[in-house]
């Protein structure tokens, strides 16, 4: 996850003195766990990662299993559980074990697609005390009800995200960007205004389309670039006139380097700060401090991999899933650095991104190590071409 904001409000912070770099944020015990809860949905969408559909699914964790699970992740130092689906809300005993977290003193986010988010479950909502509640859009009214292949879904989702906002709950927007709801992030930039809502978060669809070749002409990279473009002018414009609002985007680490590259051209006073607090960062945290677990108790690097499974809370707890570097996956994921090949490999901007998804690279070639076809910047920019980038970047990704 790159928080976009949380690093140009840093640049803020310390107006001239571009050299100074900002503290360094504690790390965490144990990873973030975004955890599937349920994978019964009431929507079809057409990007759902889980293959949700609207049935009960055999095998799925109990109460009691959810209750243990959650225990040895606190014991673990595990930090902050993201409930999810399918659709959470379709799971009987959701705010029972939302409170059974919230009691345990995780922070405890609920990631639903809005639709059951009405006025009777509101008090439930309220009473489990959800640290964020997220709900996702796929664009205007026609683009997500046909993202979502429901007439009315993205009415009933918006009155999700205002009777949230109503009763206090923080909530904030999800929007998955493919090339067929690109045109439609403007007007979900002004929905934020017009809702008065103060988190967004872009998803970058996990692709492995035409990856390597052509990539500064591949039409997705191209509005990949023009949404990061239009979000960084954004927030920078937010900095400026001290507004507070978070913008957040996963799946794509390349972030990371493209707002290096961005900086240089806007803020080039505040680069090697930047750097500095991007390198801090280093990129992917799959597998070490992103977990997933799925409805039936599978682990996962995140929720991406769930065709790779590292064990079964039913079987063994957590704990111990996580720290067994017998799995040669796990233990490639929390090497560093990572044993990357390809233009990954040779990459001036590894330090700051990680290495991108390794779930792309493994659904195209089945190897987990090989480059990341999803990463949008060309082979000039990442200085594998002979060309390379602008003495100034390079000299910043290098750390000179």
């Amino acid at each position: 996850m790159f928080r976009i904001s949380r690093y140009l409000h840093a640049l803020k912070a310390l107006p001239g003195k571009t050299g100074t770099p900002s503290p360094s944020p504690v790390p965490p015990t144990g990873p973030v766990v975004i955890w599937n809860l349920v994978r019964r949905c009431n929507l079809t969408c057409r990007h759902c990662y889980a293959t949700s559909a609207d049935k009960d699914f055999p095998g799925e964790l109990s109460t009691q299993q959810v209750r243990e699970t959650m225990e040895d992740l606190r014991r673990f130092g595990v930090p902050v559980l993201i409930l999810s689906g399918g659709e959470p809300l379709l799971r009987p005993d959701l705010f029972e074990v939302s409170r059974y977290a919230k009691a345990l003193g995780f922070y405890v986010g609920l990631s639903s697609n809005g639709t059951l988010i009405t006025e009777e479950k509101l008090p439930d909502l309220v009473d489990v005390g959800y640290d964020y509640v997220g709900i996702s859009l796929d664009g205007t009214r026609a683009t997500h009800d046909r993202f979502r292949r429901r007439e009315g879904a993205f009415d009933e989702a918006l009155r999700g995200v205002r009777l949230c906002r109503d009763a206090g709950l923080k909530v904030g927007l999800r929007f998955t960007l493919t090339k067929d709801n690109a045109s439609a992030l403007p007007a979900l930039l002004q929905l934020l205004d017009d809702e008065d809502i103060s988190k967004f978060y872009l998803s970058h669809l996990n692709y492995a389309g035409r990856g390597f070749k052509n990539r500064s002409d591949d039409a997705h990279h191209r509005i990949t670039r023009e949404a990061m473009d239009r979000l960084f002018a954004l927030v920078w414009k937010d900095v400026q006139s001290g507004r507070q609002r978070e913008f957040v985007t996963g799946n794509n680490d390349a972030d990371g380097a493209y707002l290096l590259l961005w900086a240089e051209r806007h803020l080039p006073e505040h680069l090697d700060r930047l750097r500095a607090m991007l390198q801090r960062w280093g990129g992917n945290a799959s597998g070490v401090n992103i977990a997933n677990i799925d409805n039936e108790g599978r682990v996962h690097p995140d929720t991406m991999w769930w065709d790779y499974t590292l064990g079964n809370v039913k079987e063994r707890p957590f704990s111990a899933i996580w720290q067994d570097l017998s799995d040669p996956l796990l233990a490639g994921l929390k090497q560093s650095p990572r044993p990357l090949k390809g233009r990954c490999a040779a990459c001036q901007f590894l330090a700051i991104c990680g290495g991108n998804s390794r779930t792309r690279a493994w659904r195209l070639t089945g190897d987990a190590w090989s480059e990341d076809p999803g990463c949008y910047l060309d082979d000039q920019e990442i200085g594998v071409a002979p060309e390379a980038t602008s003495p100034l970047l390079r000299a910043a990704a290098l750390g000179c």
